[in-house]
């Protein structure tokens, strides 16, 4: 189904600017049931090209996506299809492998340029998450003078904490001193964008950086990335952001916004596989700069000359130039099969059904609340514009036998301490029905846990 073709006509309550107005439904008085959307729904069939977990016979609701998203059916052929190249050809695979190993990452650019809104030749498809993150602050993070902090969000994922942490020691820098949290606000549980804003211009003299992440881990916030990133700019810092909650999730315009730079997993809403391999982007700003300080490998050298085996570092006049080594192409491989949905859906399709399904559990969850008494609260902002595709939810108390409860009866959600349960309704594969599913059997946990 080519991106073009693909438009929704269901609008909700909620009046958003995304969705056309050809039919018109208020889901609080269930003039339509959950098997009437899944028919109007244009993505419906792109549920049937993932493998769901069993549970008694029958697919699980599945709503882990924020943390591994679901197999697509086409990576057993691609991962096959490498397995059977390197049978018959061996080392010459490099070069006469149907997809060949040399160029391996080069196949993933278009693609991942078209989700981060950046050029193909800004985007790279290499290491993990963190490992790219510390391989671009070496590039990015350079503490002079007085210039020297480094600003994030508090209660940011821990490994972004231990990487902007341990970046500081190296430094020499005491990260008790120049690492600026702004925290979220205890009464909603997200942060003040203003005040992330505030921090940024009163320390404008001494931050060095900006990095957060794009979407939060635990609250599902999306912040306001361009004028953060404004914002870093105007202080004289560089601005990177983490992706891992983001791509794939929300529209992002990185080269757009000026971002400096950003790193992400590929393993979440991108759907390549555990411990896929992950992606940074560099602002062609940076590009072929001989003098940046980087760790250098062999596959950021020049192409032409990389099999000369000279001596000297000769950077890639691209992105490329951040690689140390070559592409594990078993690891990169499921992610084709991923990415040849979001290149056929479209990244605003699947922003459309996204918010319709994610209002769609919203009210679900509040009719909940309604017939059950619970104390339960969403913790993600309800404006559209500050979140993706998950919902966070505060159950005090009898969370925990609320999700075992989901648990043991073939609903896969997330946990997190202290009584959170984060949900995740995905738009390529998550349905009406399965939201509808959810609902009925939290008020059934709730009833018989009360």
């Amino acid at each position: 189904m080519p991106a073009a073709s693909v438009r929704f006509s269901l609008r909700t309550r909620c009046q958003s600017r995304l969705l056309t107005d050809k039919i018109f439904f208020d889901l609080d008085t269930k003039q339509i049931t959950p098997q009437e959307l899944d028919q109007q729904d244009p993505l419906a069939s792109y549920r049937e090209q993932f493998l769901f977990p069993q549970h008694q016979g029958a697919p699980v609701g599945y709503f882990t996506g924020n943390s591994l998203g679901l197999q697509p059916r086409g990576v057993r052929q691609e991962v096959l299809r490498e397995l059977d190249d390197w049978a018959q050809q061996g080392v010459e695979g490099h070069t006469r492998a149907r997809k060949p190993w040399l160029p391996y990452h080069e196949f993933f650019s278009a693609s991942l340029a078209r989700l981060t809104g950046a050029k193909a030749a800004e985007v790279v498809l290499m290491n993990g998450l963190t490992v790219n993150l510390h391989l671009l602050m070496v590039s990015f993070y350079r503490p002079q003078g007085k210039r020297r902090k480094i600003l994030c969000e508090g209660k940011a994922f821990p490994s972004d904490q231990y990487a902007l942490r341990s970046q500081l020691r190296f430094h020499g820098l005491d990260p008790e001193e120049n690492l600026l949290e702004v925290m979220p606000d205890p009464e909603t549980g997200y942060l003040d964008e203003d005040a992330v804003v505030a921090a940024i211009d009163q320390n404008q003299d001494e931050l060095a950086l900006v990095m957060m992440g794009g979407v939060n881990y635990y609250s599902g916030q999306w912040l306001d990335m361009p004028r953060i990133t404004d914002a870093g700019k105007r202080a004289g810092a560089v601005v990177g952001w983490d992706l891992a909650h983001a791509i794939g999730n929300v529209p992002l315009k990185l080269h757009e916004w000026g971002v400096d730079f950003a790193a992400w997993c590929s393993y979440k809403y991108l759907n390549g596989g555990p411990g896929a391999t992950a992606g940074a982007y560099i602002h062609e700003r940076y590009h072929g700069q001989e003098d940046l300080p980087r760790f250098e490998g062999w596959w950021g050298h020049d192409k032409d000359s990389r099999f000369a085996m000279p001596d000297r570092f000769q950077p890639i006049p691209t992105a490329e130039a951040w690689q140390l080594s070559n592409a594990p192409v078993l690891s990169m491989a499921p992610l084709l099969a991923s990415l040849r949905l979001f290149d056929e859906v479209g990244m605003d399709a699947l922003r459309q059904k996204a918010l319709h399904l994610t209002q769609y559990l919203a009210q679900t969850l509040e009719t909940v609340r309604s017939q059950t008494g619970i104390a339960l609260r969403i913790i993600t902002p309800q404006p559209e514009s500050q979140r993706g595709c998950q919902l966070s939810v505060v159950i005090p108390e009898q969370g925990r036998r609320i999700f075992d409860y989901l648990t043991a009866h073939g609903v896969v959600a997330d946990w997190r301490e202290p009584d959170v349960i984060r949900l995740a309704p995905v738009p390529l594969y998550n349905n009406y029905q399965d939201v509808h599913d959810l609902g009925q059997k939290m008020i059934k946990a709730i009833k018989e846990n009360s």
